[in-house]
């Protein structure tokens, strides 16, 4: 039985760190060793995780994948929640969650009966917990329309201020000639905005018939 630690991070890096070191101090109070970790930068709220499936490849049957919060898991929608369930399911990975206090006892050697147990208690509880993420992520993205859409009303909304830096790195990469994904991976920007800074650059560039 191997311990894979699955790290969904945000931007924030002390974030990161602090759920790096609450997994590893949880697996270090029940003997346990964390084979390796898998850091993700993707939202929950999709299936396509490089990083997530990169650890289901690696794992074994019996395996755990232990994570902070089942929301670090999954903000899925039913059907790729389900897709996702018959994965973990196929590879006899064993979910266990520090905010799932019923998953605790799968990272345990126990008898055959208590391991069946709490597996179909804990699988009940992961649907539960899979299902609150996804209402609370769809509910937060509701109030921000909403907000969003109160404050165009008023004239006060101005969208999401540029990241000049990064941008400004993005153009440099582009000029250089990296492809698109290259850029993507460096600097966690998504293809849309790689796109943007790319026609930008387009759109600057003096038109043949000005150097007539």
């Amino acid at each position: 039985m191997l311990v894979r630690a699955y790290l969904r991070a945000s931007t924030n890096e002390q974030d990161a760190s602090r759920a790096r070191a609450q997994l590893e101090a949880f697996a270090e109070k029940r003997g346990l060793i964390i084979a390796a970790t898998y850091v993700e930068n993707e939202s929950g709220a999709k299936l396509a995780r490089p990083e997530l499936f990169r650890l289901l490849a690696d794992a074994r049957p019996g395996d755990i994948l232990l994570i902070e919060q089942v929301d670090r898991l999954s903000r899925l929608t039913a059907e790729d929640w389900q897709k996702l369930r018959r994965e973990l399911d196929a590879r006899q990975v064993r979910v266990v969650a520090l905010d799932l206090p019923t998953s605790w006892m799968l990272a345990s050697s126990t008898d055959d009966f208590t391991a069946r147990m709490f597996s179909a208690v804990n699988s009940m509880m992961l649907d539960v917990l899979a299902a609150v993420a996804r209402k609370d992520y769809e509910d937060r993205r509701r109030r921000q329309a909403q907000g969003q859409a109160i404050a165009k009303a008023e004239g006060r909304y101005r969208g999401r201020a540029e990241d000049v830096t990064r941008n400004a790195g993005i153009a440099s990469m582009l000029k250089a000639g990296m492809s698109w994904s290259q850029i993507q991976h460096a600097t966690g920007a998504s293809r849309a905005t790689v796109a943007k800074i790319s026609k930008r650059q387009a759109a600057a560039q003096p038109h043949p018939s000005e150097h007539r």
